[in-house]
């Protein structure tokens, strides 16, 4: 199956992997770029250093093309970034930051840099930066969609834009491959569905959770890591949204994070409080929502954890390999494509 984006990248399927913290690991990465799409690293938790043997363990388990990524807003992610571009990836994506430079770093050694957005407004100003292309997620997916639905933020996206347009939020099978392409996309990008694979290293806890659960069975809210956010509808995450923002907890859970990233707290700390009121509420609610979300991925804590899941999680059955869902994935697209001709003729 050819499109833009498996001519932009080298991949044999127009399918990549979403970059989800403590999932997309070097293991899981190298599993979908191994089966034909494009595995993103997950950056996040990691400091730099982490970070640059993270892609040195991808390159030892995988030859093909693969992909990292850099939430701007988060701390210590520019330097990671710097690393990312230090260690020549072949494909980085950015989101949350203006990442005009690191699409004028990557292009220097022939590097792809693509941008997640959710509006026609944030595709526009990547494009200007120069970007191979952008991610556009819709409400649908788990973590930062917002209002728009993937249904008509796709052809939006498709019609304000040149460069290729991948859709995320609401794909888990051939039919909705088929259905972004015919929305204008160039392919999909997918977090839940891998991450209810045998491949991904998400606790079996919650991988059983959210294989359980129906299409309804998300919440949305800002109450979560402060910005919007799609998680498994459970009573932890229920009670915080209820909560809101904890800077009780957000001070403990903050030194949590300096100490996972190895940046001196003080620092940390002086760098959030001098970006002004709004960004420090925003980093409190981050410290409070990522420490949820690893002690679901990684402990599979079903009291304290949160899981950012899509409302495609409904559709989730089973769990078969990563090389399957793909196969099956482009298999059922193609069956789709053939009868939606049938039905035109």
């Amino acid at each position: 199956m050819k499109t833009r984006i498996t001519e932009l990248f080298g991949i044999k399927y127009p399918i990549v992997l979403s970059g989800m913290s403590w999932i997309s690991v070097p293991s899981m990465v190298a599993a979908v770029s191994n089966a034909g799409g494009l595995g993103i690293l997950a950056t996040g938790p990691m400091d730099p250093e982490q970070t640059r043997q993270a892609i040195r363990e991808i390159r030892k388990k995988t030859d093909k093309p693969f992909g990292a990524n850099a939430t701007l807003l988060m701390p210590g992610a520019a330097a990671n970034a710097k690393v990312l571009l230090e260690e020549q990836v072949p494909v980085i994506n950015f989101a949350l930051g203006k990442g005009d430079w690191l699409v004028r770093e990557a292009h220097k050694y022939g590097g792809k840099v693509i941008a997640t957005v959710v509006n026609a407004r944030h595709a526009k100003r990547a494009q200007d930066y120069g970007s191979d292309g952008v991610i556009a997620t819709g409400n649908e997916a788990a973590a930062h969609g917002e209002a728009v639905t993937s249904l008509v933020l796709i052809p939006s996206l498709a019609d304000a834009v040149e460069i290729p347009v991948i859709a995320a939020g609401g794909f888990a099978d051939g039919r909705g491959l088929a259905a972004a392409l015919a929305l204008g996309a160039e392919g999909i990008a997918m977090g839940t569905r891998f991450m209810t694979t045998k491949d991904s290293p998400l606790h079996g806890n919650f991988k059983k959770l959210s294989i359980e659960k129906d299409v309804t069975d998300t919440l949305y809210s800002t109450r979560i890591d402060g910005i919007y956010c799609r998680v498994l509808k459970t009573e932890p995450a229920a009670k915080q949204i209820k909560k809101g923002l904890d800077l009780f907890s957000a001070f403990f859970n903050s030194q949590d994070i300096s100490k996972q990233l190895h940046m001196p707290y003080l620092k940390l700390m002086i760098g959030i409080l001098a970006s002004g009121w709004k960004n420090t509420r925003q980093m409190a609610y981050m410290a409070n929502g990522f420490k949820a979300f690893r002690l679901a991925t990684e402990e599979g804590d079903l009291v304290r954890g949160i899981l950012p899941v899509g409302q495609v999680t409904g559709l989730i059955h089973d769990e078969p390999s990563v090389a399957e869902v793909m196969d099956r994935i482009v298999a059922e697209a193609v069956e789709v494509q053939a009868k939606l001709a049938a039905k035109m003729a």
